[in-house]
């Protein structure tokens, strides 16, 4: 349900809250994307993913991923529940850390909840890098990064 507010009288702009906005999504992204690119000069923004589905061709796990000016940021990493000790997670992230080099990037950075995965980026390599507390259950977001040379 969306909820306008607007100035007093009316005759001023408009304010919207309400679920999500794709549209909204999409105007924010462009405008932050021109922004950054004018801040910076890198505007080598993109995104990939990396899919895994078994031979039934049911789906498995995967990776979303952005990379823009030498960094990869992986926004979801997931692997169902059967199928998390087949080693699959870590494929895929080696999958995606390789794409992430060949897009030019030479570092990754992902965030990860203390009741989720940060000792499995640990494990490949990631280092923490600070904390965000006040996750639901006295849990933490996890933030990490590792680079990609050497």
């Amino acid at each position: 349900m969306l909820r306008a507010m607007t100035t007093e009288d009316d005759a001023g702009p408009a304010l919207t809250v309400g679920g999500r906005d794709a549209e909204l999504d999409d105007r924010l992204t462009e405008e932050l994307v021109a922004f950054n690119t004018a801040a910076t000069g890198a505007a080598d923004r993109s995104a990939f993913s990396v899919k895994i589905s078994d031979e039934a061709g049911v789906f498995v796990g995967g990776l979303s991923a952005w990379t823009w000016g030498g960094l990869c940021g992986i926004e979801l990493l997931w692997v169902r529940e059967d199928s998390r000790q087949d080693g699959w997670g870590g494929r895929i992230l080696r999958e995606a850390e390789a794409e992430a080099r060949r897009r030019g990037c030479d570092r990754v950075a992902v965030s990860s909840f203390t009741f989720q995965a940060p000792g499995f980026y640990e494990r490949h390599g990631y280092a923490e890098t600070g904390r965000t507390l006040g996750i639901p259950g006295g849990h933490a977001d996890v933030h990490l990064f590792k680079p990609l040379t050497g």
